[in-house]
């Protein structure tokens, strides 16, 4: 039950929020940024955990705060080295962290999703080969998937069935 909605994501009702992002993301750029304004720890939690496990893109991990959990998906190339910055966004590691977003979807029982048009801003990727992967691993979820094709600050989206 995918529907493609307009608005402003941080503003949505669903049960759960997912974005890509690199393995060492700073957090300073489109939705990771609005997302460490909104929560603070989000960013300390995710910086804290990446120091001790060095996660690699295509893994992804889970945050949760007064009833929103938040997916984040390691969409991105990057690494750990001095000075590294994150990279593209490839088509293997957004399949790979969809697959493993499902997975998590099922087990933590989440009543529905939200999420952007996956890595296709900072992580530079096509929506046109990034679509057909949502549709793949989600499109028959028995819950609101929530795809903000358009983001329109501050607007609440009609969301279906949240």
């Amino acid at each position: 039950m995918i529907h493609e909605v307009t608005g402003d994501i941080l503003l949505t009702k669903a049960h759960a929020l997912a974005h890509g992002i690199a393995p060492n993301d700073p957090f300073d750029q489109g939705l990771a940024r609005a997302l460490r304004e909104q929560w603070p720890a989000l960013h300390k939690d995710y910086h804290h955990y990446a120091n001790q496990t060095h996660p690699k893109p295509g893994e992804i991990w889970t945050w949760g705060t007064s009833g929103k959990r938040i997916f984040t998906l390691l969409t991105q190339e990057g690494g750990f080295e001095h000075g590294a910055r994150p990279g593209r966004a490839t088509v293997e590691n957004v399949n790979h962290c969809l697959r493993r977003l499902r997975h998590e979807v099922e087990k933590e029982q989440i009543t529905s999703l939200a999420l952007p048009r996956l890595a296709t801003g900072v992580g530079r990727l096509a929506w046109e080969a990034v679509k057909p992967l949502i549709d793949r691993h989600l499109g028959d979820l028995k819950i609101p998937v929530l795809v903000y094709t358009n983001y329109r600050p501050g607007v609440q989206a009609v969301e279906a069935g949240v």
